[in-house]
């Protein structure tokens, strides 16, 4: 995809301060640490549309920034931060929650993994409940320029064994390369193609 503008739309808590537009909206989601602001702006081609902080855990709302005026990009509060204080967690759960499974325009939550660690519990709870409420999922794994090609095969397969799924779903990522953007991009026209088709589908028996 071309990024032709990047617009910061808003920060939010409650479904009634969700945009109210029904434009596309892809969710970015991961353990505090793993580098989603940073792999957020190198998507986006910008350098500050996301914040990137030293300390973990500093997302604590739902932030919506719309791309080419045709979609949106979600960035949801990391996740798994231990110092983080447990009323902020107590409040992200719900509303991560209510996003992901309410929010009619999300075409895809892209999921992102650290490639130099082992999945841990609270990723392996996060892609579990995605996969029971059938929300499409792009994986991510993020950091490569941080291994070499053969550690990143390496990795690659224990990500693969230990989540249960084919090495083909998991995108290799590196933010401060690009590598994996095109790749990336690529999965997520497909997921806002793939909304619009079954949006396009349930409307048409209403227009008959």
């Amino acid at each position: 995809m071309k990024v032709n503008s990047v617009e910061f739309v808003k920060s939010a808590i409650k479904p009634e301060q969700w945009p109210k537009d029904a434009l596309p909206a892809v969710a970015f989601a991961g353990r505090s640490n793993v580098g989603k602001s940073s792999l957020i702006n190198n998507l986006l081609n910008r350098r500050n549309v996301m914040r990137v902080s030293r300390t973990p855990g500093r997302t604590q709302l739902l932030n919506f920034v719309l791309l080419n005026k045709k979609m949106y990009v979600v960035d949801l509060p990391g996740y798994g931060y231990a110092k983080v204080p447990m009323s902020l967690k107590k409040q992200w759960g719900p509303m991560i929650g209510r996003y992901i499974a309410e929010a009619d325009s999300l075409a895809a939550v892209v999921h992102i993994l650290d490639i130099r660690h082992p999945p841990t519990k609270d990723d392996i709870a996060l892609l579990d409940w995605l996969q029971e409420l059938e929300k499409p999922t792009i994986l991510v794994l993020t950091k490569a320029d941080k291994l070499s090609n053969n550690q990143i095969a390496k990795s690659r397969k224990v990500m693969s064994d230990t989540l249960d799924l084919p090495t083909d779903a998991f995108t290799i990522y590196s933010s401060e390369t690009g590598r994996g953007r095109d790749e990336l991009w690529s999965r997520i026209d497909l997921a806002v193609e793939e909304l619009r088709a079954r949006k396009a589908e349930v409307a048409a028996p209403q227009a008959e």
